[in-house]
């Protein structure tokens, strides 16, 4: 894969962005969402560039955005905890990560064209990868154990040797301090990384993906558990539960103990939320789906995308 023009982005007529659960999520197929996160790299890495030498016709610094990978779960959690709600409707872009969500968008926005296919996260990383060699966007890896990311190095550069990946951080499993927080910045910003991909586990990934990118004038991408299935560290589903939305099923009989609660309870909030949508815009007087924000936060994401 190779970059091209930046002809979609979020918000746009070319790209519908849904509701789901009240996040809003952009409509984009896989390549259209690797492309989009290449592009506003190579932005962002310009404007930088523009601000440090004085050609920037404003004197404000870029700000950087953050990119959330929604799954059922994620939808779920934020259904019930107000912080994550916001950090997902203030995002830069919200792609949809489980083949439920898109099967739950369809479902809500019938008169929308919408992929069929969801944007799995360790599909997108790899394909940034494989669209950022040669541009000289540089990478940085936070989250997971050292063996893991030593592996996932690894991995990264054999399958793309000319990706540059910046440098890596292992944090400690508690609560960064604030100095802890400050002192990790300064090494994304003093590698020059342009994309940081967050393995931190949701909803901690996705509050640290939006404080770096307001910190720092990078993309953030909150993937997942993308590290421990690119390096190798956890299996994937086969492809066909992956397609038929049983991928949890597969993750569930891997890692019960862990796993259990989040699904059980996780999977039917959803659920519940995906009807009371619909109930919400098939009652009398609900204007009919446009395809476009159809609340408050969506309508800011939508805005912020333009200015950003």
């Amino acid at each position: 894969m190779t970059p091209v023009g930046n002809r979609t982005a979020t918000g746009t007529a070319d790209v519908p962005v849904v509701s789901c659960l009240g996040v809003p999520v952009t409509a984009h197929t896989r390549e259209g969402a690797a492309r989009r996160v290449v592009h506003r790299a190579l932005h962002l890495r310009d404007a930088r560039e523009a601000h440090r030498t004085g050609d920037a016709e404003e004197a404000a610094a870029p700000e950087g955005s953050d990119v959330h990978l929604c799954n059922a779960y994620t939808l779920a959690l934020g259904d019930r905890d107000p912080d994550l709600l916001r950090t997902l409707r203030q995002a830069f872009l919200n792609l949809a990560d489980g083949q439920p969500v898109v099967w739950a968008n369809q479902l809500l926005h019938r008169g929308t064209a919408l992929p069929r296919r969801r944007v799995y996260g360790p599909d997108l990383m790899l394909d940034v990868l494989s669209m950022s060699q040669g541009t000289g966007l540089r990478h940085y890896l936070l989250g997971s154990t050292p063996e893991v990311l030593a592996t996932l190095q690894r991995e990264l550069r054999r399958r793309f040797p000319r990706a540059l990946i910046a440098g890596a951080c292992s944090p400690p499993f508690r609560s960064l301090t604030a100095q802890e927080l400050r002192e990790q910045e300064e090494d994304i910003r003093a590698r020059g990384a342009d994309i940081v991909w967050v393995g931190l586990g949701t909803p901690l990934q996705d509050h640290r993906a939006a404080e770096i990118s307001a910190a720092l004038p990078v993309v953030t991408v909150a993937v997942g558990a993308a590290f421990d299935f690119i390096a190798g560290n956890k299996r994937q589903a086969p492809a066909w539960m992956q397609n038929g939305g049983l991928e949890w099923v597969f993750r569930l009989a891997c890692e019960p103990r862990r796993l259990w609660r989040r699904y059980l309870f996780g999977n039917a909030r959803f659920v519940g939320g995906v009807v009371r949508q619909a109930a919400l815009r098939t009652a009398p007087g609900a204007s009919a789906p446009t395809g476009r924000p159809s609340d408050a936060g969506a309508a800011l994401a939508g805005r912020r995308e333009r200015t950003r």
